[in-house]
């Protein structure tokens, strides 16, 4: 009972090493080519990624590279590396910028985009680029990529009949979380409220399959397999108005998302942040975005488009954070 295993594996998930195999202080800032501040501030939460930027640093994707054109994985190859390796205080991000119509074809060079539908974008970009000569594969198969090993889990959504006690589960793969946070005043406030179980009854009611009637059922969303990275988005733009819920949302630097489980584990299931991308301003494509990041010198930095400062963890743990990055 559960998920069907894939039926091939695209990368071994001992492939993925989540510590960094470099150690150094935090690369190059990122020059702002016209209101591209939603653009650096994901590109620098994606480059301080360990497990991404260690495959990446490797240049392991571009040596077996088969693509013609636009690939979205040797993009970030390039962009990483030069980001990491780059002696120069600031650099502009043209291996990026310069497909920003490839990774979205409703993004405008010049116009101020909503920073974690960029992230999503990318993040699928680089998914479709490892897919890429691989057709027909069914979704625990895709799930084998480097980019779903890394932020990828599923999500287990099951209906129980209250009236015949059976149960009916389906399974969604997941690249980030988005909570809601209207009601919640932290994090884990948030993710209790999101595997809250919901009553489905009345005209809402469950056509049950067994007893064979509209009934009475209850709806529970779970984690059922964790990511070994989770990316968490705020959900603070309010999705008929647009207008920004700006309120003070507790963050933990480490989180366990034992409690958010389809199935309790045994010990803490234990993440910790590396990665906090901000929001200034009313709405998602206004105002400006900056992130702070922690280096494989173990050490944070804010990030500013070409700014790249240092500072502590308790700056970092005082934000009105959008997107929040945490690996296990």
């Amino acid at each position: 009972k559960g998920m069907a295993p894939p039926q091939r594996i695209l990368l071994p998930p001992e492939k993925i090493c989540m510590d960094w195999q470099q150690r150094q202080r935090a690369g190059a800032g990122l020059h702002n080519l016209d209101n591209t501040c939603f653009l650096n501030s994901v590109l620098q939460c994606l480059t301080y990624t360990p497990p991404l930027a260690n495959y990446l640093l490797s240049r392991e994707h571009s040596q077996s590279c088969h693509q013609q054109g636009f690939c979205m994985m040797c993009v970030m190859e390039v962009h990483v590396n030069n980001v990491l390796h780059s002696s120069a205080s600031a650099i502009q991000p043209r291996a990026v910028v310069g497909v920003l119509t490839r990774i979205g074809e409703h993004f405008q060079l010049g116009v101020q985009e909503d920073a974690h539908e960029f992230l999503r974008y990318t993040v699928d970009a680089m998914q479709r680029a490892c897919l890429s000569g691989s057709s027909n594969l069914d979704i625990s198969s895709q799930a084998t990529t480097i980019v779903h090993e890394i932020f990828g889990g599923f999500l287990r959504s099951r209906v129980a009949c209250l009236s015949c006690k059976a149960t009916s589960d389906t399974y969604e793969a997941f690249l980030d979380i988005p909570l809601d946070i209207k009601e919640a005043s932290s994090i884990t406030g948030a993710l209790e409220d999101f595997v809250k179980p919901e009553q489905l009854d009345g005209e809402n009611g469950y056509k049950c399959s067994k007893c064979e009637q509209l009934a009475t059922a209850s709806k529970s969303v779970t984690i059922h397999c964790s990511p070994n990275v989770l990316t968490v988005c705020l959900k603070r733009f309010d999705a008929f108005s647009g207008r920004k819920i700006s309120k003070e949302v507790q963050y933990p630097e480490y989180l366990d998302l034992g409690a958010y489980m389809s199935e309790a584990a045994g010990e803490p299931l234990l993440y910790s942040l590396y990665a906090v991308l901000v929001h200034e301003g009313f709405g998602s494509r206004t105002g400006h975005y900056y992130c702070f990041v922690k280096a494989s010198d173990g050490r944070w930095y804010k990030m500013n488009d070409a700014s790249v400062r240092l500072c502590d963890i308790k700056t970092v743990l005082c934000q009105r954070a959008y997107l929040l990055f945490y690996a296990r």
